[in-house]
């Protein structure tokens, strides 16, 4: 048998799943929308895609919403899959070979450790912009999960004392809904092409600009905090929207000016490197098998 190894990654709205081999290649990848009515149905979906793979492969690498307590990799919250709350993925699927489940902030990053743009950086993170803000922290070359297993969960950062959901990040740095709002501003049919509202955003449409930017300065404070405290090398920015050259430049523009409004933080703080993360999209898939490997072979 070729050292081949499924990859899954669960999404609110998709199931992506493909190849990856041992060399970290992505030969094979598909996608299709979520079964996310419950629990049930969704279980069935996982079994029927990990049929068609099971005698083929060495092994399942799946990344999921929600914080994993790798004590005995119980998910917990689910994201936009509540119903994955409480629920253990490789004891309900009952496969006969290894099976691993990592958050997907965390697969992200271990992704870009891998193979990525954090391969060989001591200390650093991914930023996922999508439906909420995921991240994943590397600190000292190594994956850090934090004592519940809980660290770079980003979207639960706030500035109100009273912890409305709006005024988190989850919702703030939102990919999903900056593309809306811009959607809605520029008047276009279809809310989330997230496609034609790039074309408005590149072409500094008068519309679309000011709400983009206004959007790459919360991802920038967000940076900015994170920095105050753990003091990274690099910051990878992912996600779908990180296809698109101008996210990671206009957020590491919109850091440059925190610097340059503040003369005490400049003269304190060591701006961080920013860039696009390698993988993309596709990071999750990449990382979940990563973290398979560490967990099956105790690899580094």
């Amino acid at each position: 048998m070729d050292l081949n190894y499924l990859a899954i990654d669960i999404g609110g709205t998709n199931v992506k799943y493909g190849i990856v081999n041992r060399a970290g290649q992505l030969i094979e990848k598909h996608s299709e929308p979520t079964q996310s009515v419950d629990l049930a149905s969704f279980l069935q979906q996982l079994k029927v895609i990990t049929a068609q793979y099971i005698h083929d492969v060495k092994g399942i690498g799946i990344s999921v919403p929600g914080k994993v307590d790798h004590t005995d990799d119980t998910i917990y919250g689910g994201g936009a899959l509540q119903f994955l709350d409480k629920i253990n993925l490789p004891q309900m699927l009952k496969l006969s070979i290894p099976v691993a489940v990592e958050n997907d902030g965390k697969s992200a990053a271990l992704s870009e450790l891998w193979l990525g743009n954090l391969k060989g950086v001591k200390n650093g993170a991914a930023i996922v912009l999508g439906t909420g803000v995921g991240g994943g922290l590397i600190l000292n070359g190594e994956l850090f999960s934090g004592t519940h297993f809980q660290a770079g969960e980003l979207s639960f950062l706030s500035y109100h004392v009273d912890l409305p959901w709006q005024k988190m990040i989850g919702t703030l740095g939102s990919a999903v809904n900056m593309i809306e709002r811009i959607a809605t501003e520029i008047n276009l049919p279809d809310k989330h092409n997230g496609l034609q509202v790039f074309e408005a955003i590149n072409r500094h449409d008068e519309k679309a600009w000011p709400l983009f930017q206004a959007y790459v300065t919360e991802i920038a404070l967000l940076i900015h905090n994170v920095q105050s405290v753990v003091d990274l090398q690099r910051y990878v920015i992912g996600g779908g929207i990180s296809a698109q050259p101008i996210v990671a430049t206009e957020i590491k523009k919109a850091y440059q000016k925190l610097f340059a409004h503040r003369q005490i933080i400049a003269n304190t703080l060591t701006p961080a490197e920013i860039m696009s993360s390698k993988f993309s999209n596709d990071a999750n898939l990449y990382g979940a098998i990563y973290h398979l490997l560490l967990v099956i072979n105790d690899e580094k």
